[in-house]
């Protein structure tokens, strides 16, 4: 059963290294599948934007690892921090860390002015955990322009990738550490 978990980690592990690159990682991936090394040994966050033009919205999420996410809240904010049992039932506190980093981590511009997020929440799923904004009042996007340092403040090799989709034409940009500013035209 294990070499039958660990060839599949192995096989969809391995297509996103290649991507992001480096032989150190492919490494490190297989030093931790044979039981040595981190949980995770990259660090990577997924931005998901998409245009909704029926509700003239940005529906954004952001996609972190947990323990990372965890870890950087913690510290930043000097609190426990524990986004999947939050400390005595306090979701509402874990929403207010997560929205005060993703606030300060992720900005946009669309068709040149700054926009303003509204926080929809949180969730845990496996080892990721996802926050959700959205951003009102966008009926149309030309140009989205994206400054993302996204745990940046805990690796210098952070990957942050983004897929941005309007009117059905998607688009994917990667940023590698310290490399923050990305554009999208549509």
């Amino acid at each position: 059963m294990a070499a039958s978990v660990n060839k599949w980690l192995c096989f969809s592990v391995f297509p996103m290294l290649l991507w992001i690159g480096g032989k150190n990682e492919l490494q490190e991936a297989k030093s931790s599948l044979q039981g040595g090394g981190r949980v995770h040994p990259f660090h990577v966050s997924v931005v998901e934007i998409e245009h909704n033009a029926g509700d003239k919205t940005l529906e954004i999420s952001c996609k972190i690892f947990t323990d990372d996410f965890e870890s950087i809240l913690a510290k930043n904010y000097n609190t426990r921090v524990d986004l999947t049992n939050p400390p005595n039932n306090n979701k509402p506190a874990m929403d207010s860390l997560v929205k005060k980093y993703i606030n300060s981590h992720l900005v946009l511009r669309n068709n040149g002015k700054p926009v303003s997020f509204e926080y929809i929440g949180y969730e845990v799923e496996k080892e990721a955990a996802y926050g959700y904004i959205q951003v009102d009042n966008i009926s149309s996007v030309s140009k989205l322009d994206i400054n993302n340092s996204i745990l940046y403040d805990k690796f210098d090799d952070q990957v942050n990738i983004m897929h941005v989709k309007v009117n059905g034409d998607r688009k994917s940009y990667k940023l590698s550490y310290p490399e923050k500013e990305a554009s999208f035209s549509f």
